[in-house]
């Protein structure tokens, strides 16, 4: 018998339990920075020791902080459906709680790649420095999409999305596009459940939506037990 098909779509909100903060603090700054000078691409075309420094410092954060109890959750669903979790978020927590099919929308910030040739990625083990450059001689950035660059995972999302029998949505403000317009591919007919603890949309903005206004890790124990029920 076929699996049913799930598609997870997560923003910053399912790693926050974790320790992580999310993208932007109410002042819009990102850790003490204005986003767009570490978030862009003229941003590290001014000052790419800046950029490198930060994004040093948030892989290392990486390891000191461990997957919680609504990545570990999401797992579980594997034994009985066939799930693709499709994340905002650079941390690699969703493949440390378990789950083996991610689309990584925005990078991940434990690669790296060639500022010329951007299909040269590496895996990142020691900080990357400037003078440091990929085999053709071009200088390594971190492998995470700044604003004003395309979003090279979005056309594989969405068609994951829409070949979905399931949706789950978890902590995402729905404000970012393009990956807050993924919800838009799904079939009407689908069941929908989107949990945070603001909620951004309304259940009768979807056809059959249901909202579970909480953390993650309370909304996705109960999300997933109701979907292993069926």
């Amino acid at each position: 018998m076929n699996k049913k098909k799930i598609v997870v779509l997560t923003g910053a909100g399912i790693s926050a339990e974790s320790g992580i903060k999310t993208f932007r603090d109410a002042d819009g700054l990102w850790e003490g920075h204005d986003v767009m000078q570490v978030a862009s691409p003229q941003g590290w075309d001014a000052n790419p020791e800046l950029v490198l420094d930060f994004y040093n410092q948030r892989r290392a954060q990486l390891d000191e902080v461990n997957p919680n109890a609504a990545h570990t959750t999401l797992a579980e669903l594997e034994s009985k459906y066939h799930v693709t979790v499709v994340t905002q978020n650079v941390d690699d927590l969703h493949e440390r709680g378990g789950s083996t099919n991610i689309i990584h929308l925005h990078g991940e910030l434990r690669k790296m790649r060639s500022t010329n040739y951007p299909g040269l990625i590496y895996d990142y083990k020691d900080p990357i420095k400037l003078g440091d450059t990929c085999e053709r001689g071009a200088q390594l950035r971190p492998h995470i999409v700044w604003f004003g660059e395309a979003v090279p995972m979005l056309e594989v999302a969405a068609a994951a999305t829409m070949d979905a029998d399931i949706l789950i949505i978890i902590g995402t403000s729905m404000q970012v596009y393009p990956a807050a317009g993924l919800i838009g591919f799904t079939q009407a007919h689908i069941p929908k459940y989107f949990i945070d603890p603001r909620p951004a949309i309304h259940a009768s903005d979807y056809p059959n939506l249901t909202i579970f206004a909480e953390k993650a890790t309370t909304g996705v124990r109960r999300v997933v037990d109701i979907l292993m029920e069926k």
